[in-house]
């Protein structure tokens, strides 16, 4: 019985200490865009360590030096990757600089390979931190690459992430533990004040021009807006004002007329705003950050 119980105990211990193993997949995130050859380096780096890994791409068209976007893109789409997974962002106009490489171990069992240069504000909130570790490029860098210090997506994080994916490094082997912190921009978060509900517009769907709110659907709920009903949108840049106007929540574009301004609730179940049919953003010069603000209330027909 005695030897049944150390049995078992081995097992959980095992099965816990597995539980965040890599799994062989790279996401790389980057805003290299796809004119040369960097995002294809990149991948030419984690092959050569091993063919084996399964690469995919979130996205290469962070605007040039965009960190709040980078860290808006992972906030987006991490939780949607198996356990395990290991995810390179690059966007770093401080390459080079004192700032920190790094891979977070999420709560969630998920690893970032990045510059710790604010990038890993929203994943840090909302998956938490379970380890920080900082890369010792003594190890962990593409050999004969000590010359090159403008390109540490290539040396340094596509090969410490192939390595990391691959089993050839394990996470503790990356470098030394750091504090359980990270580098984080400011922003307004989504709060309920005096009958209005507060947040930023940390994205824009993009290819539409749809502006989306980091406010909740639970917060729209509690502030008992219903489809049908108006709600009044008020749109900040720092303090000055560029939109202020009362629109029709719906579930749906195909419930209002092509031309409407229309609030709704996106895929991930946040309030945003939008043309049915057209581009929001670039007809009333409205765009993302922690700058801007926006506001709700509810209002009469």
């Amino acid at each position: 019985m005695h030897n049944l119980y150390k049995l078992a105990l081995f097992l959980w211990l095992f099965a816990s200490q597995s539980s965040n193993a890599q799994n062989g997949i790279v996401v790389f995130q980057s805003d290299f865009g796809l004119k040369d050859g960097a995002v294809s380096a990149m991948k030419g780096v984690a092959m050569g360590v091993s063919p084996a890994l399964k690469l995919f791409d979130l996205t290469h068209d962070i605007p040039a030096y965009n960190i709040w976007e980078a860290a808006y893109r992972l906030h987006q789409t991490v939780p949607y990757y198996p356990k395990g997974t290991v995810f390179v962002s690059v966007c770093d106009p401080g390459v080079g600089t004192e700032r920190h490489s790094v891979v977070l171990l999420t709560k969630s069992g998920h690893y970032i390979v990045t510059p710790d240069n604010g990038t890993l504000t929203l994943v840090a909130e909302h998956l938490g931190i379970g380890q920080v570790r900082q890369i010792d490029e003594a190890i962990n860098r593409l050999r004969n690459s000590n010359q090159s210090y403008t390109f540490h997506g290539r040396d340094v994080y596509a090969y410490t992430a192939a390595r990391l994916a691959s089993h050839t490094i394990r996470f503790e082997q990356v470098g030394p533990k750091l504090p359980t912190e990270v580098v984080r921009l400011p922003y307004q978060k989504a709060e309920t004040a005096n009958g209005m509900l507060k947040g930023t517009i940390p994205v824009l769907d993009i290819q539409y021009g749809n502006i989306w709110s980091n406010i909740p659907k639970s917060m729209i709920d509690q502030l008992d807006i219903k489809p049908g009903a108006m709600v009044r949108v008020q749109i900040f840049q720092n303090d000055q004002s560029l939109y202020d106007k009362s629109v029709t929540f719906v579930n749906t574009f195909g419930e209002a007329p092509v031309g409407d301004d229309v609030a709704y609730i996106n895929s991930l179940l946040n309030f945003s705003i939008a043309i049915n049919q057209g581009n929001f953003s670039e007809k009333y010069k409205v765009f993302s950050g922690p700058d801007w603000r926006i506001v709700l209330s509810k209002a009469s027909k």
